[in-house]
């Protein structure tokens, strides 16, 4: 859905729902202008960051060279961990129905990260140390994942797509290097192309049943 498209602006329960993980759809051949780019990102660094600190940093990349080589390091983490034993789920669990169409879409995407009008990497100032308290490591990471969330789905609303992903970080002192990203200083803390998408519109995906996880005022 582009500034052009005739559809009617998505309500906020429709962007919370159909803002997908996507990868076999994403529009390598349509630029996405950088104005787009700081809307979404407007919209993103409104969400909490702790003690108002708002310690983050975006990285935007569309250099063919640099995409390539955030892309192969992206893609070596991917192959070690597809050739990890896959989880299990009991007949009719819908994990287990989606599983097979999952790696084959995430494969595509290992083959063609690249290829993605943008790449984005967003980084938080600071890193945790070994032995970090839960409440170290809640703090942090609770100070840039709903930024980077919020980007997500103000791309969504916006008719672009993306893919929440973090294996690259088995490289992240590697890209770091690739995109000048001080190491010491600033933490990453995931990936996602930005494309325009293809096809048909989205539409929620199947969860597990909502009993099956929620709990009333104990375990």
């Amino acid at each position: 859905m582009g500034s052009e498209d005739p559809r009617p602006p998505l309500t906020v329960d429709e962007v919370l729902t159909t803002t997908r993980t996507v990868r076999r759809r994403l529009d390598f051949d349509r630029q996405v202008p950088r104005e787009l780019l700081l809307e979404c990102l407007a919209v993103a660094v409104q969400a909490p960051t702790g003690s108002n600190r708002q310690e983050w940093q975006f990285v935007f990349v569309d250099d063919p060279e640099r995409k390539r080589a955030i892309a192969e390091h992206y893609g070596r983490s991917w192959d070690a961990y597809s050739a990890q034993p896959r989880p299990r789920y009991a007949e009719g669990d819908v994990r287990g129905e989606r599983q097979r169409r999952l790696i084959e879409s995430a494969a595509y995407l290992r083959r063609r990260m690249h290829e993605a009008p943008w790449l984005m990497i967003p980084c938080i100032h600071g890193r945790l140390g070994e032995g970090a308290t839960t409440v170290q490591q809640a703090g942090l990471w609770g100070s840039i994942v709903p930024a980077f969330w919020s980007f997500l789905l103000a791309a969504r609303a916006r008719g672009l797509v993306t893919a929440f992903t973090t294996l690259h970080l088995a490289y992240e002192r590697e890209v770091a290097e690739i995109l000048g990203i001080p190491y010491d200083e600033y933490t990453q803390a995931g990936l996602t192309p930005i494309a325009y998408f293809t096809g048909d519109d989205f539409r929620p995906a199947p969860r597990i049943p909502l009993e099956t996880v929620t709990h009333w005022n104990a375990w």
